[in-house]
């Protein structure tokens, strides 16, 4: 099992950036395909980004793609997610997911991953 703790989170105006990080327990993080997701309207929560887990693949939402950029450092067991060019709509609670390690791909639904941090608010002000 592990356990993940955001932050990053807060205020910034339209055009800005911010870098969410994501910090995982465990020795085993690099087992773990993951993700970021935040609530959408009239979903529980819509995928963000996914990385593999080697860091080798990435994958977007067509929203947020070409601005935001997922990465992760084995050695200090962390997944980042990189927010350039931030729009009002932007505006969420964003979470950090793990997959467990027997899902090999990097899945876009909610129900492909298996633990969750408590999220980190992001306000983006126009």
């Amino acid at each position: 099992q592990v356990q993940l703790v955001e932050s990053g989170g807060g205020l910034v105006q339209a055009g800005g950036s911010l870098r969410l990080s994501c910090g995982a327990s465990g020795r085993t993080f690099s087992s773990y395909v993951m993700g970021w997701f935040r609530p959408a309207p009239g979903k529980e929560r819509e995928f963000v980004a996914g990385i593999s887990r080697s860091g080798a693949g990435t994958t977007y939402a067509d929203s947020v793609k070409g601005r935001f950029t997922i990465s992760r450092d084995s050695t200090k067991n962390t997944v980042y997610l990189q927010m350039n060019s931030l729009k009002p709509e932007d505006t969420a609670v964003y979470y950090c997911a793990a997959a467990d390690p027997t899902r090999l791909r990097v899945g876009v639904r909610p129900i492909e991953y298996d633990y969750w941090g408590q999220g980190t608010q992001v306000t983006v002000s126009s």
